[in-house]
């Protein structure tokens, strides 16, 4: 279940979430079995039995790169809108997991927060929707920086300038007043 918050400003579309969630079950599946049996794992595993440094937890750490790779790729043919709209979608996510309760799970300043949010976007719509029904599902530490602006970087690179999502809201850590305790 997502939170979300009652912030003005433009909602992504259930059809670009979608888009979101797609592209990035694509840019995994291209690497092959290996990391999709890792996001697996994940998903199914009991977070108080995942001590161990060496499990999927933190196996899946050496494909993020390559993840990173393909979905650009993927996208690479886009309009400057389209691009938009998905950089939307990631702000969504990344604020409405800006909560507390996965703060206390995968710890982190300003900037380890929001890269730990952007692993728990990175690995997947399954992966993300069991953080948010139980934040102890996410990791201690793990992060993927590169999926938190990936969009825009890629807007910037291919058009010149950032995107303006129109969203009114920010993806950076502790800006969901919704996720936080006063």
């Amino acid at each position: 279940m997502t939170v979300t918050t009652d912030a003005p400003g433009k909602l992504p579309t259930p059809a670009e979430e979608a888009r979101l969630w797609a592209l990035i079950e694509a840019a995994w599946a291209e690497l092959g079995d290996e990391p999709l049996a890792l996001r697996q794992a994940l998903i199914e595993s009991d977070p108080a039995d995942d001590d161990d440094d060496d499990g999927p937890s933190y196996a899946i750490d050496a494909w993020l790169d390559a993840f990173l790779d393909r979905l650009g790729h993927l996208t690479a043919e886009l309009t400057g809108q389209e691009l938009t709209d998905l950089d939307r979608v990631v702000e969504r996510k990344l604020h409405d997991i800006d909560r507390e309760d996965i703060h206390e799970v995968t710890d982190g300043s300003d900037d380890g927060f929001l890269y730990a949010r952007g692993f728990i976007v990175a690995l997947g719509r399954a992966y993300y929707e069991a953080v948010c029904a139980n934040p102890a599902m996410a990791l201690l530490d793990a992060d993927c920086e590169g999926m938190c602006y990936l969009f825009a970087h890629l807007h910037n690179d291919r058009f010149g300038s950032w995107p303006e999502t129109g969203s009114g809201i920010s993806r950076e850590s502790f800006g969901n007043p919704a996720g936080w305790s006063a």
